[in-house]
């Protein structure tokens, strides 16, 4: 089978390097790609967004399958444009990508179908959300509607903050068109879990759960990136409340999209709150795999995972058995340039990567790198994801960090608490 891989981030890498090890799979092409998916795939000069020269290429390379990494080509209705031209094509159309692309329509589509999520208010003007703050409870969040690169969420601490939120959004437009309307909604305490399920619009088989960190710092402070680190499995989400997911979240999830006459084929994203109690709500849908979690959750896959996603596509997942899972906990922690999730330089080069070549259970996912020069360079604010799995948490966050500590350039940055959450309840004797 010849496989093409759409984006070139540290998500795209895991993709490339789980579908590399499968039988099935003779060529894999990758559209960008980075400098270490060049080691597995042959990369083509084509952004993910160019999807009309993505389908020609598929067309005439007779691709078999074609799996979309980031969201934004999948906003852009590139699963339409495959599928009008009867290209078999992994991720869901257009309107499915509603999910993900603008909250307003997701908010409404989980009060319409009963999915638990925390109250909130929309607005499409300024002044009506300045007049909205005057009134409102504190800490509140601010959400732009459309898509913003994991950016477009802002905790606000009170009015001054919120007010700002809304004028960066909205008035500055920050996030561009995706700021034209935003959402506000209950600040919810508790803590969070990435959940994941694929599907072919019928049958769903939910993934390992995964807990990342967005915060930019220690003690998840700071404003958001697009993850900083993951680990999975996550015990904050127990068998009990894994049940309750599917029940609460998932069946009324497919039931409304199949309603709305939405052929959905890939993966939901769920982002839940896991509220003191043991109650649940959905922060956000994502339509694709999460980056960093596909960094630890296919290392953890046993199974094969392209016919997964070949099925999936087909709309005939029920012929293939659900996913298989190792007993390892997997992490991975993100090396990021100075300056992110703002402005960053690009360019510095990257030293001591094959100081970890021969570390076991371990990967280095690149996300934004290329070659200059015949050196491997930084080219993004997220320049790559270390991953290590092993029986125990702390083996494997061990093994990560030695990585990062190994891995050199000019201005990096990681966190050093991946996963303290988990070691925490280890500590207090809860199950890890």
């Amino acid at each position: 089978m010849r496989v093409l891989v759409v984006g070139g981030g540290g998500r795209e890498h895991a993709l490339v390097w789980k579908l590399s090890q499968s039988p099935e799979v003779e060529k894999i092409f990758c559209a960008p790609g980075n400098a270490g998916i060049a080691s597995l795939a042959e990369c083509i000069p084509v952004k993910a967004e160019e999807i009309e020269k993505l389908q020609r290429f598929a067309r005439e390379n007779d691709i078999h399958l074609t799996v979309v990494g980031p969201e934004a080509p999948l906003s852009a209705g590139i699963t339409d444009l495959f599928r009008e031209n009867g290209q078999l094509i992994f991720g869901p159309c257009r309107e499915g990508a509603l999910l993900e692309g603008s909250k307003v329509w997701a908010k409404q589509f989980m009060v319409e179908y009963g999915i638990p999520t925390a109250p909130f208010e929309i607005f499409k003007k300024p002044g009506e959300a300045y007049r909205f703050l005057e009134k409102a409870s504190y800490p509140l969040v601010v959400k732009a509607d459309g898509l913003a690169a994991g950016k477009g969420v802002i905790v606000a601490e009170s009015f001054r903050e919120a007010s700002q939120a809304v004028r960066y959004i909205m008035e500055d437009k920050a996030f561009g068109v995706a700021g034209e309307s935003l959402v506000m909604e209950e600040f919810l305490r508790g803590e969070e879990v990435s959940v994941f399920a694929v599907t072919d619009g019928d049958t769903c088989y939910p993934l390992a759960p995964v807990q990342d960190h967005k915060a930019i710092y220690e003690g998840d402070r700071g404003p958001n990136t697009g993850g900083m680190g993951a680990y999975s499995p996550a015990p904050v989400l127990t068998e009990q409340l894994s049940e309750k997911v599917n029940q609460d979240v998932f069946e009324p999830l497919l039931r409304g999209l199949k309603k709305e006459g939405i052929n959905y084929r890939g993966v939901i994203f769920g982002g839940l709150m896991i509220t003191p109690g043991s109650d649940l709500k959905v922060l956000e849908f994502n339509v694709r795999f999460g980056d960093p979690e596909a960094q630890v959750l296919l290392p953890r896959l046993q199974s094969d995972l392209c016919p997964l996603l070949y099925e999936a596509a087909r709309g005939n997942l029920r012929l293939v058995p659900p996913p298989e899972w190792s007993f390892n906990t997997a992490v991975c922690v993100v090396l990021a340039s100075q300056g992110y999730p703002g402005e960053y330089e690009k360019g510095k080069e990257i030293r001591g990567l094959e100081k970890v070549s021969e570390f076991k259970n371990t990967a280095v996912f690149h996300a934004g790198t290329a070659f200059k020069a015949n050196q491997t360079v930084t080219a993004g604010g997220r320049v790559m994801g270390l991953t290590a799995w092993d029986p125990s948490l702390k083996e494997a966050l061990d093994k990560a960090y030695k990585m990062a500590e190994l891995i050199n350039f000019e201005g990096k940055y990681y966190r050093r608490d991946i996963g303290y959450r988990a070691l925490q309840r280890s500590a207090d004797g809860e199950e890890a």
